[in-house]
């Protein structure tokens, strides 16, 4: 299976383990036998290779210590052993369960490749002849589809047969790990960043695909050139030396992959391949080229057949010219896109952001906005983000957190672009960009962003810089904004839910219209610079659509005093207020629930009303029953008779119909969340008055009892909560209408005599005699609760 493997296995050579220091034949993984390991080797450890078939292919590596004699005190002190690895077992773990997809391994193999130009790259600084004679720094990739192999090449510092087994033969073992400490150490070079390898498993991806890998290298330091070849399903692999002439390297690197059945038609097609580079390695610092099928124009000479009648004379030919498309085979430069991020901003034009916009993203419209950026110290990377000129066609990316937006590199390398909220929370989920980082917590396979301190730094800043692009573009350009608000406004709204941390920054974003700007919105800067000075709050009210804000009863007595009340018309909209609670120090306020205060209410007033009215209220009350919670004066009103507000800590009329019309919702705990219910009534307005005087006089009285009902009903209504009954509502407002209208213009004869003949058949069938009403009298407006 592994390539970790040694080439042979018996009694003093196991695969991947040495026995003691002075064994040639076997290979470190993962320590050194030095020391006591060594005089253990030496008191009679003994090693056993055992095969066994697990998954078919598995090698077992066993050791047994056997000791003869145990020093006085070392049985009380205990036994020390060194830790044991199935070689085999562990190589199954990195090929069948590391990596997620199959296609990353052309990222690994990239990424190794373009360490070892870089490790070329700066060995050449002190030692110019590693250059020589190598050709330029490159990687190319040739699939074949007819043979079923991958072949990728680079010019980089090749490998020496010692370098072959300590790098290919040995899991976890990083050739650019022990490059960069070395670097390290030499204080005149210093360190290389840009170098890509850390845990030395990268290589072993290519197991996913291939059934068979043979790496064929040349380094600078030898004269000889060294292949290493190994089988997925062996437990041991060979190295030799190229002795064919034409396969010879000048310098580098060259690992060909033979794949599997179920692979070649898919990861041998050209296409494909070109397709990973771009995604996973388009910004390599060094060029790749893939092999590619290619088409162009050609003129051809064809013979001229002679027409019919026409004889051609001997040895003449008559030819014409013809244009044929001809496809042809050869490379083409992968990675033509520079990393833009990693640039001076101040070098970069607006243009090439744009255009890199569109590229990296499959855009069409330029963004509204971009801000580019490098964040030093605790935390380093840099980033370029954007926000789109357009919102996404469906809403389905504000509910699904994982978004294809952000797409991090660690060292320009594609990482992913699948995240949970680990780098921007999901609010902001729209926001499109690259974040690009050298010292990023990744797992091994190099897929997965662990959760650390360093990850929730880098959220942080980037949210803030995210932030600071869209306050930019409501100061710079109202249009802009407007633009923004209409595609991402919910967006933003949801993030007053989601992110109290940021309240302070996505406050002054929010835009609303209000009873003073009913065709503009206004931001909550603009509605706190217009208030009176005597106002101590934000007055807001939560509807369905601007039309029913506009006219609600709630609004009256606020318009009247020329206090702007906001309008909340979104389902998002009165949640996202709540979470907020209070903006520089002024509280958000409902005019739909009770306790309304104003501040300039006159309490003499209010004493009086409530003495005068309080028998009417108390009459209303048992009247409507456990309907309403009570029944009192309101401050609110001015020209309507009445309204039905919420409780001070219950679900409001918006809130309760939002409630309702969840498909999910639990309409058990509907009537414990609705809260208590209000009855307010208007002591100016007439029907109150009339209702006022029923109640002193006639308190039995059936019609004012159905007015009172139907009083409670209609505000229903007008308040925004939904009637039980709409059918018996219907009914009693058509009764009332008859009442009314009842030979208010006169009816003709015909219809008179049928009214009246049905209304005396109706009579004689229950014994009963009833007043006939002439269709002359009507009843007079004062007082309509007498016949």
């Amino acid at each position: 299976m592994a390539p970790a493997l040694s080439r042979s296995l018996g009694a003093s050579s196991v695969a991947g383990l040495r026995p003691c220091p002075s064994s040639r034949n076997g290979l470190v993984t993962h320590s050194q036998w030095r020391g006591p390991v060594a005089a253990r080797c030496a008191r009679g450890v003994r090693w056993e290779a055992g095969r066994r078939k697990a998954r078919g292919r598995m090698v077992a590596v066993r050791c047994d210590a056997a000791v003869a004699e145990k020093p006085a005190g070392e049985e009380a002190a205990g036994e020390k052993y060194e830790y044991q690895a199935e070689v085999s077992r562990l190589m199954d773990l990195i090929v069948h369960s590391l990596y997620s997809h199959k296609e990353v391994f052309l990222r690994e193999l990239v990424s190794n490749a373009s360490d070892a130009l870089d490790k070329l790259r700066f060995l050449s600084v002190t030692d110019s002849s590693v250059m020589a004679d190598g050709g330029e720094l490159e990687i190319r990739i040739k699939p074949d589809p007819d043979a079923g192999t991958i072949t990728i090449t680079d010019t980089g510092i090749g490998m020496t047969k010692e370098e072959l087994k300590d790098c290919l033969g040995t899991i976890a073992q990083s050739g650019t790990s022990k490059f960069l400490k070395a670097l390290k150490e030499n204080k005149d070079l210093g360190a290389d960043n840009g170098l890509i390898g850390q845990f030395g498993v990268g290589f072993y991806s290519a197991f996913l695909v291939a059934e068979k890998v043979v790496v064929s290298t040349k380094s600078p330091k030898t004269d000889k050139q060294y292949i290493w070849e190994a089988e997925a399903d062996s437990s041991s692999y060979i190295i030799k030396e190229e002795t064919d002439p034409e396969k010879m390297l000048t310098r580098g690197t060259q690992i060909t992959l033979y794949l599997r059945e179920d692979d070649k038609y898919e990861f041998a097609d050209p296409a494909r391949i070109q397709g990973l580079v771009k995604n996973y390695s388009q910004f390599v610092s060094f060029p790749i080229y893939t092999w590619q099928e290619k088409s162009r124009t050609v003129e051809v000479e064809e013979e001229e057949e002679p027409k019919e009648g026409e004889e051609a004379l001997e040895g003449e030919t008559k030819k014409k010219k013809k244009t044929i498309t001809e496809k042809y085979w050869d490379w083409e430069l992968a990675n033509e896109t520079k990393p833009i991020w990693m640039r001076n901003p101040k070098e970069v034009e607006k243009t090439e952001y744009n255009e890199f916009y569109k590229k990296t993203f499959n855009e069409f419209l330029d963004p509204l906005a971009y801000t580019h950026f490098t964040t030093e110290g605790e935390v380093e990377f840099r980033s370029v983000l954007y926000v789109p000129g357009m919102a996404p066609l469906s809403n389905e990316e504000i509910m699904n957190p994982k978004t294809k937006n952000i797409r991090l590199y660690v060292k320009r390398v594609f990482i992913s672009d699948d995240f949970d909220g680990e780098l921007f929370p999901r609010y902001l989920s729209f926001v499109k960009g690259v974040v690009d980082s050298n010292d990023l917590p990744l797992n091994v396979s190099r897929e997965i962003l662990q959760e650390s301190r360093i990850v929730r730094i880098m959220r942080k800043r980037l949210v803030r810089k995210t932030f600071d692009m869209i306050q930019e573009i409501a100061e710079k350009d109202q249009e802009d904004y407007k633009k923004f608000w209409e595609s991402f406004g919910k967006f933003m709204k949801l993030g007053c839910i989601e992110d109290t941390g940021n309240h302070k920054r996505l406050a002054p974003l929010l835009r609303f219209y209000s009873s003073k700007n009913e065709n503009d919105l206004i931001s909550l800067d603009q509605y706190v610079e217009n208030m009176p000075e005597n106002q101590k709050a934000i007055y807001y009210i939560a509807t369905d659509s601007l039309q029913s804000a506009k006219t609600a009863p709630f609004l009256e007595k606020l318009v009247q005093k020329d206090i702007e009340v906001l309008y909340l018309i979104e389902p998002i909209d009165e949640v996202a207020i709540q979470n907020l609670q209070t903006y520089k120090e002024k509280k958000f306020v409902d005019i739909s629930k009770e306790d309304l205060e104003l501040g300039d209410e006159d309490e003499d007033k209010e004493k009086e009303s409530k003495q005068e009215y309080t028998l009417l209220c108390d009459w209303i009350k048992q009247q409507l029953g456990d309907k309403v919670a009570k029944v009192q004066i309101s401050k609110r009103l001015s020209s309507s008779p009445c309204v039905l507000v919420s409780g001070k800590f219950g679900w409001s009329a918006n809130m309760e119909r939002l409630m309702k019309a969840q498909t999910l919702g639990d309409t058990s705990s509907l009537e414990f969340m609705r809260g208590r219910r209000i009855f307010e009534i208007n002591p100016d307005h007439p029907i109150i008055k009339d209702l006022s005087a029923a109640c002193k006089n006639e308190p039995e009285s059936d019609d004012a009892k159905r007015a009172v009902e139907l009083l409670y009903e209609t505000a229903l209504i007008s308040s925004g909560y939904t009637p039980e009954s709409p059918a018996e509502l219907g009914g009693k407002i058509y009764g009332m209408m008859t009442m009314a209208l009842g030979g208010r213009w006169g009816r003709s004869d015909s219809d008179e005599a049928v009214t009246s003949s049905s209304s005396a058949e109706a009579d004689s069938s229950e014994g009963a005699a009833t007043e006939v009403v002439e269709p002359s009298e009507v009843r007079t407006e004062s007082d309509p609760w007498k016949d």
